[in-house]
């Protein structure tokens, strides 16, 4: 049997992710204390008690969700492993998305992306910005729509590619509010702003990524063991210093979801695809544009017991 596996974004972290594992399986709880130790903070308690606002910022929620899904392939690594033939995270799951492929270290993951959350957070305090999810199939081109509204009130890029019919935007909030408009004019069943705290994937993220360059640089990695599409290119990356190149575009750049799950699913039609982490939204997606397709979501210790059985060892 083959494995990909995809690794959430932000968003998917809800209060009490990981807890049950860390209490069932050593191996997960002592991947909660390493992250713990790197980062200097107890990202452990916040994922396992809450409070929800406080897990909610990108500066915490990026770590933990790291945590959660380190955890999960901390514990079915030695049985899905050497089946598992490529890797994809959506936004900072690829980090996750390299821990898993053997890049780097969970600790050294830790500390770039809570540096992350932190310069992203503190960007979007120096110049606001919004972000908005577009729903539907629309009779105008999403880029199209955001190129007017930047012209008529203020900057909005698309942020996420997520499929044919889920964009989110981003941007200056004059221009995703118009952008929000038009797209409801051009036939969007739903246009929803989102809570987030900046302009994620857009250029007004551009002062934060001179920081995010370091702070990559500081850490030790090493060419992925099996590779992992990128979210700036929808590309199959196996080499450590493009994988650090593309990371840094990331941060403005949009993530092409849609096609990279197209990629995977040419690539590996017979794959079972495993969300490890927190949630199920990945295999949502994944499921709607490729109904065929096989997937798991792995985050609790009743999915890893499942997926374990079907790798055919109990837990």
């Amino acid at each position: 049997m083959e494995y990909v596996l995809l690794l959430p974004g932000q968003g998917s972290q809800k209060v009490g992710m990981g807890k049950d594992l860390s209490e069932a399986f050593p191996a997960a709880r002592e991947v909660f204390q390493a992250v713990d130790d790197a980062v200097g903070a107890f990202i452990s308690t916040l994922a396992f008690e809450g409070p929800s606002d406080e897990l909610t910022r990108t500066l915490n929620a990026q770590p933990a969700l790291l945590a959660h899904s380190a955890a999960v392939w901390a514990v079915v690594k030695s049985v899905i492993g050497p089946q598992v033939r490529a890797a994809a995270g959506h936004s900072l799951g690829e980090f996750s998305a390299y821990h898993v492929a053997g890049a780097i270290d969970v600790a050294a993951a830790a500390r770039i992306v809570r540096r992350r959350g932190t310069l992203m957070y503190e960007q979007g305090v120096v110049r606001p910005g919004a972000m908005a999810a577009i729903l539907g199939v629309l009779t105008s081109s999403i880029d199209d729509i955001c190129r007017q509204a930047t012209a008529e009130r203020g900057m909005v890029v698309p942020a996420n590619y997520n499929s044919d019919e889920q964009v989110v935007i981003s941007g200056e909030v004059a221009g995703v509010e118009r952008a929000m408009e038009l797209a409801k004019e051009a036939g969007a069943k739903r246009c929803l702003p989102l809570p987030v705290s900046g302009a994620f994937h857009s250029p007004l993220m551009e002062p934060a990524v001179a920081g995010l360059s370091d702070a990559l640089a500081a850490e030790s990695w090493s060419d992925p063991q099996v590779p992992v599409v990128a979210n700036v290119n929808a590309m199959p990356v196996t080499s450590a210093s493009v994988a650090c190149e593309l990371l840094v575009q990331q941060l403005t750049a949009p993530v092409q979801w849609t096609r990279l799950s197209r990629l995977l699913v040419e690539q590996y039609p017979d794959a079972t695809f495993v969300e490890i982490g927190s949630g199920a939204v990945l295999t949502g997606l994944l499921r709607r544009l490729a109904p065929a397709v096989k997937t798991l979501a792995c985050g609790t210790v009743a999915e890893v017991e499942k997926l374990l059985d079907l790798a055919g060892k109990p837990a």
